[in-house]
């Protein structure tokens, strides 16, 4: 299977530690995004830039992947990114990672679906979004678990995507 590259979304404070070993699973592309220091870097600068980074970033990749933890739900960066990968007709999808541990080696309580938090013509986008969630608790069965689905999951969102363009405007934000 092609390992595709991927946009990856998820609250850096508290999921980087997560979101770098779902990238290091070797399931998708290398240039996938996931730098801290890029990120470290361009955090500082002003919303406009940060805008810029995230759409160009985005430009090159075929799939928005929102890693959920448990404070990801409805941040400012990750609607944008959910917008921006709908506005671009990418894949997307999200994947659980709170039952995968961090590096304290504790795990996290399940957050809000941040799909949830978006409309599409007044409707959920979680209703149009496929979200994985392992069955297990343990996390190196998490990890196993979403290794063995990430690359059928981020087909199936690049597949599906078509869905999102049933005479729809935009994603809006709930207030």
């Amino acid at each position: 299977m092609v390992k595709r590259q991927v946009f990856f979304s998820f609250h850096y404070d508290n999921d980087s530690w997560r979101a770098a070993q779902v990238k290091n699973m070797g399931k998708v592309s290398e240039s996938s995004t996931f730098s801290a220091n890029d990120w470290e870097e361009v955090k500082e600068k002003s919303d406009s830039k940060i805008e810029q980074w995230i759409d160009e970033q985005m430009a090159m990749r075929s799939c928005l992947i929102v890693l959920i933890g448990k404070k990801t739900a409805n941040r400012k960066w990750i609607n944008y990114e959910i917008k921006k990968a709908y506005q671009l007709d990418k894949g997307i999808v999200g994947i659980y990672i709170n039952n995968l541990k961090n590096a304290s080696a504790e795990q996290d309580s399940e957050g809000s679906n941040p799909f949830d938090y978006l409309t599409l013509s007044e409707d959920p986008l979680s209703k149009y979004v496929k979200c994985f969630k392992s069955n297990h608790s343990t996390s190196q069965y998490v990890y196993s678990d979403i290794e063995d689905n990430i690359q059928n999951l981020i087909e199936y969102g690049i597949e599906h995507k078509p869905q999102f363009h049933i005479q729809l405007g935009s994603v809006y934000c709930l207030q």
